[in-house]
């Protein structure tokens, strides 16, 4: 009952390019190649300069939310606010009714379009219960929850509604159309200014989106005064290499759910904990007011990273007061320089006290030490069933992704360990704590090392990671309610020594009834490329 174009997908890849060509974006710099594992990606014809402008795409090749707005789906548009406020949705259906159109001006993209993807979407039952016991199984449970109920929404909508009479989908409307059209808009969706600059709205960038992912920087932007979609090379490229783009600084976790591919050396892989003061706690008013000081929640989505530090200024500072005595609390909210003093608990050169610091990275190495103990697998184990050959893709990327959990979670322990051993040597010594000077405050405002930048001089990572906790329509597929677990610790900043496996697991991870990832607005300038930017799927 679908629309199938005759022919395999490259068939299609020179129509692409001479459409473009036609339609004024540069194609002289690039063809479009197969790259085994990696799948299609854009190679250079021609030796590129790091920075050059190299591509560039108008806007009337673009497929946008505005341009649904003036199609065969306006009528429908104007009058079903789900469509309203779901820029990703409206896209979705754009592309299915523009690709059941023979006279569609955007043919030569969407024949050029894989006809399935690599995204959870796509996985055998099997294949998801790989992840069983991870953080991410939970976001891909949804993502497919999520995808049938919009189905069955709009299937409804499509039979029923007036407004939806002329559209090309009234007689053939499956599943298996809406999870492709979702799939190709989640890992290709970027983000455009309309034409007058006013506001940002959701757009596929045809042949843009064939670049493939490496570590970087965004490189991508949008020129309004030429009205165009450009880009500039990331690096030197010589003749016959691949061209790669940067698509932000996604965890390997989304990466998986929302692009379809796992990224072996990606610098900026994590894992989402979310953490809280428990309102039942004597001291929870104090704490509470400190962390307010120090502009952090009470309750916060955090991250543990998988480079050294494993933690941020902004978990630092928040272990800090979770982990403080009553007296500790008085000193930071009623001492002598309380003030001065709230600007140095992100800061890992002035510890609250000896026992402080003790007490918060016995937490860090107990909990990511626990974590560890609920997967049903080792990470020796996983390895071993990496090496079998008969491994489908999708089951590869799913033990991939369970062992980067695990990973980072080591990683966490270890240093846990490590540093609650460097403090306890710092107390066993009688060491003098660092005392913090206000003139100090100019070299923590000038330094770029993380670890040192006081919590309430900068923007703050995990501020935009718990910017997850609150909806954005145009970043999700989202259709019903959230589902937040979070941790529950003891009163007193002890870790829980003992818990049972599935305690452990729902309470330690964040997880979202949402198939999109946050936008990290800091990432980009004007239109860059932002967290949910478009990409070519591995294959």
């Amino acid at each position: 009952m679908s629309v199938v174009f005759d022919g395999s997908r490259k068939d299609y890849f020179p129509d692409l390019l001479s459409w473009a060509q036609e339609s004024g974006a540069s194609c002289d710099s690039f063809t479009v190649a197969n790259f085994g594992t990696e799948g299609y990606g854009l190679r250079a014809t021609r030796d590129i300069k790091a920075e050059e402008l190299f591509l560039w795409i108008p806007r009337k090749m673009l497929m946008t939310v505005e341009s649904a707005q003036n199609s065969v789906l306006g009528p429908l548009y104007s009058q079903d606010r789900i469509l309203q406020a779901m820029g990703n949705v409206t896209l979705a259906f754009h592309l299915l009714c523009e690709r059941a159109d023979p006279a569609s001006p955007w043919l030569p993209y969407i024949r050029s379009l894989p006809q399935e993807y690599d995204t959870p979407l796509f996985y055998q039952q099997e294949e998801v219960q790989v992840l069983l016991g991870t953080q991410a199984v939970q976001d891909v449970l949804s993502q497919y929850k999520n995808t049938a109920r919009q189905y069955a929404y709009f299937y409804k909508l499509v039979q029923t509604h007036p407004a939806a009479s002329q559209l090309p989908l009234k007689d053939s409307f499956t599943f298996d159309d809406y999870r492709w059209a979702v799939s190709s808009v989640m890992t290709r969706q970027n983000q455009i200014p309309t034409e007058d600059g006013s506001r940002i709205i959701l757009a596929l960038i045809p042949l843009w989106d064939m670049c493939n992912h490496t570590n970087g920087l965004i490189t991508t932007g949008y020129n309004l005064e030429d009205d165009r979609c450009e880009c500039v090379a990331l690096q030197d490229y010589k003749e016959n290499e691949q061209i790669y783009i940067f698509y932000g600084t996604r965890s390997n976790a989304e990466f998986v759910i929302h692009n379809g591919f796992f990224f072996q050396d990606n610098a900026h892989d994590r894992v989402k904990i979310k953490l809280g003061v428990s309102k039942s706690e004597r001291l929870y008013a104090m704490k509470a007011e400190v962390l307010a000081r120090a502009g952090i929640p009470a309750s916060c989505i955090f991250a543990l990273h998988s480079n050294e530090p494993p933690i941020s200024a902004q978990l630092l500072a928040f272990l800090r007061v979770f982990c403080m005595t009553e007296g500790e609390l008085k000193d930071y909210l009623l001492g002598d320089g309380a003030v001065n003093k709230i600007v140095t608990l992100g800061n890992s050169e002035f510890p609250v006290s000896w026992e402080n610091e003790i007490k918060l990275w016995t937490f860090l190495e107990t909990r990511a030490a626990l974590l560890l103990k609920t997967y049903k697998t080792t990470s020796q184990e996983d390895c071993t069933m990496l090496e079998k050959p008969d491994l489908s893709l999708h089951s590869r990327v799913a033990i991939q992704l369970r062992l980067a959990e695990k990973q980072i979670l080591e990683t966490a322990s270890a240093s846990g360990r490590a540093k609650r051993l460097h403090f306890e040597k710092k107390l066993e010594d009688g060491a003098p704590l660092p005392r913090y000077e206000e003139s100090d405050i100019a070299l923590l405002e000038n330094t770029d090392v993380d670890a040192k930048l006081p919590i309430i001089l900068r923007k703050l990572e995990e501020v935009e990671e718990g910017q997850e906790l609150q909806v954005e329509e145009h970043s999700h597929l989202l259709n019903g309610e959230k589902d937040v677990y979070g941790m529950e610790m003891e009163a007193n900043g002890e870790p829980v020594q003992e818990e049972t496996e599935e305690k452990v697991r729902k309470d330690a991870f964040s997880t979202l009834d949402s198939i999109g990832s946050s936008t990290q607005s800091g990432q980009r300038g004007g239109a860059s490329r932002t967290e949910d930017d478009p990409k070519e799927n591995r294959e």
